[in-house]
């Protein structure tokens, strides 16, 4: 809109200084007005497309996959290109094209007798499956993903159109010249990845990215290079950033988890952090100690060398203890955490091996606690104090992980709204009443919920790695970090307590017990949502809460829809440890123009089949959600920002008509 004079003139007092900084980019009025037709215009089209994922538990070749897939996108693309002209086959052997275009090749330059016409039909069909992944964005969007290489005849290739019947010899010469000259394989590999970008214009990771599979360290540098991504931090998440950023329990918890799922090739091979110390130490301390609570779980479909795996248990028993006598020290340290109930080492009976948890008498499993000393157990000893210090330096000075973490920070955080939708990666703390849970936080008592409660812990967490002025801040913001990995109140882990201590030494289950937050039991009513909605600040009416965090069980008949379809959880089992369990192999959703798409997976085979055997993982897509009328940019919050820029420049542009600044010619 344009203002009256008198409107302008009130306005400027105010936004003067601020529109002569804006007339620094649109330094004419030409200039002006060509950006608010162009946004004008942005404003009309579809909205991008959206991609949901959570728990990937570091199982990186499922990850790699439902990336370059897109949950199924471009298989959608081709099939409404090609549906009614390319068999079931064709379409297989393309959609893997454009998955692995580079390994493919070597297949197909194996196969194909006459490889130059092969290239001619496959650059054609690329380009049209391009051009239908990319109808929905501006050409400069288009114009800055394509690769450098190939930007000029890409776009001259896109951009034919059907009435162009006197160019196609033009188009087929640019075509025969790329296969003549030997750029064939450079060319279709660069409109892989370039579909691949395409089809997804944001990616969503709803936490859990480390722990348990072998790859987190590979997940982490593809989103490190992923065009549009951000992160709500999951507990696991959480526990490696409290890790980088040197907090000794939370080292400790790492590696006790990487030895326990056999996976410290992460920590080794991944970050360079050197388990030999603690190899060293595990020998000599548990040389003799057949560490049978502490086998590791391994994969049946792979041999280990049985003296590894030996040699790893004692690593994690030696590791264990250390973390709990570390976990301790924080539980002293800071009584408002209300965890008194997780300190267990000076309940054991070291004569008799038996342990008084509430009152009651527990026979250990495992008695041998060579490093404990009885009168003061949560005390290091010299040996364990210097293999701390020696894996703390690892972890802080492990470049790579740095790197990683710091990327967690810049691109995470504790919960995200973004296009009426709220992600975060575990539970709001709640009363049993549905009301939300107070915390109290610092030696203040002062108390916290909701949503205030989610951004002061932000705060603390970024204060535990970046302030390194005050040491006290510091260690508190380190501590809640380790803290929201375990705490009773912790919105990542959601349990009134971690048990465990008792589930390796002591084997009566009813020890084991984990009690959910009330959330849990609540998520399946409206009415949760509602307050949840309002608390952040989201119309009921329109909003989604997307979690991850608990894997959902369908083989027990759970659904991952919750409360008539707000509520939303995505953690279907990426993670091997968990599919027998679930029944799949995790879930997606994907949220473009059209609607909500929930997309639940089968197990996926390996990268190898999926290449050589063309085998994409089997999903099964739900709607979720169908728009009445498409949904367009101008109803995204991209879409908001965009309208306030529209604003500034119609003020600018009557700052120029008006004189208040003069034009830059």
């Amino acid at each position: 809109m344009l203002y009256s004079n008198d409107d302008v003139i009130q306005d400027f007092n105010g936004d003067l200084k601020y529109l002569e900084l804006l007339s620094k980019q649109y330094p004419t009025i030409a200039a002006a007005c060509t950006e608010i037709i162009n946004l004008q215009a942005i404003l009309n089209l579809p909205k991008g497309t959206e991609h949901f994922l959570s728990d990937i538990h570091g199982e990186y070749e499922s990850f790699n996959h439902v990336i370059r897939n897109g949950s199924g996108n471009i298989k959608r693309k081709i099939n409404e290109v090609y549906g009614d002209i390319l068999s079931e086959k064709e379409i297989k052997c393309l959609s893997t094209l454009i998955y692995y275009p580079e390994q493919k090749l070597e297949i197909i330059h194996k196969n194909e007798e006459n490889i130059d016409e092969w290239y001619k039909i496959t650059i054609y069909r690329l380009v049209e499956i391009c051009r239908k992944a990319a109808f929905k964005y501006t050409r400069m969007k288009v114009r800055k993903a394509l690769p450098k290489d190939f930007a000029y005849i890409i776009e001259e290739l896109m951009h034919q159109g059907p009435e162009e019947f006197d160019k196609e010899e033009y188009y087929s010469e640019i075509i025969k010249t790329i296969i003549s000259i030997g750029r064939a394989d450079e060319f279709i590999i660069a409109m892989s990845k370039l579909i691949q970008r395409l089809v997804i214009d944001r990616l969503h990771i709803v936490g859990d990215i480390f722990d348990r599979g072998p790859g987190a360290d590979i997940v982490m540098e593809t989103l490190f290079d992923y065009h549009s991504v951000d992160l709500q931090w999951g507990n696991h998440d959480i526990l490696w950033m409290g890790a980088a950023a040197g907090s000794e329990a939370c080292i400790a918890t790492v590696i006790r988890i990487c030895a326990r799922y056999v996976n410290l090739d992460t920590i080794e091979d991944g970050y360079g952090i050197n388990m030999l110390p603690l190899a060293t130490f595990a020998l000599e301390f548990y040389k003799d100690d057949a560490c049978t609570a502490f086998k590791p779980k391994i994969d049946s479909n792979i041999v280990y060398n049985e003296n590894d795996l030996k040699l790893i248990a004692r690593m994690h028993k030696a590791i264990s203890i250390i973390q709990f006598k570390l976990e301790g020290e924080i539980i002293k340290r800071r009584p408002h955490f209300c965890m008194e109930n997780r300190l267990l080492l000076d309940k054991i009976n070291y004569e008799d091996g038996t342990i008084d948890i509430n009152g009651k008498i527990y026979e250990l499993n495992d008695k041998n606690f060579p490093t404990i000393n009885p009168e003061k157990p949560y005390e290091l000893t010299i040996e364990e104090k210097e293999l701390m210090e020696k894996l703390k330096s690892s972890f802080l000075n492990s470049e790579k992980l740095q790197k990683h973490i710091r990327f967690l920070y810049a691109n995470g955080s504790m919960y995200l709204k973004f296009n009426s939708n709220l992600m975060y990666h575990g539970c709001i703390p709640m009363n049993e009443d549905g009301s939300f849970k107070k915390v109290k936080i610092g030696s203040s008592g002062k108390s916290y919920s909701g949503k205030d409660y989610f951004d002061r812990l932000e705060i603390l967490v970024r204060e535990g790695y970046f302030h390194k002025n005050n040491p006290e801040a510091k260690l508190y913001g380190m501590d809640i970090t380790w803290y929201l990995w375990t705490g009773p109140y912790s919105p990542l882990f959601g349990k009134d307590k971690m048990t465990t201590f008792e589930r390796y030494f002591i084997d009566d289950k009813e020890t084991h017990v984990e009690i959910k937050n009330p959330y849990f039991k609540l998520e399946d009513s409206e009415k949760m949502c509602k307050i949840i909605f309002e608390e952040f600040g989201l119309n009921p009416d329109s909003s989604h809460i997307i979690n991850g965090h608990v894997p959902v069980k369908l083989k027990s008949g759970e659904s991952p829809i919750k409360a008539n379809g707000k509520l939303l959880v995505i953690d279907g089992g990426f993670s091997k440890a968990y599919q027998d369990t679930t029944g799949i192999a995790g879930y997606t959703l994907i949220y473009n123009s059209y609607g909500l798409i929930l997309v639940s997976h089968d197990p996926f085979e390996s990268t190898q089949k999926a290449i050589e055997e063309e085998k994409d993982i089997h999903s099964t897509t739900m709607v979720l959600e169908k728009e009445v009328e498409r949904k367009r940019v101008r109803n995204t919050d991209d879409g908001e920002k965009l309208q306030s820029q529209i604003e500034d420049l119609e003020m600018l542009l009557n700052a120029y008509r008006l004189g208040f600044i003069k034009e830059q010619r």
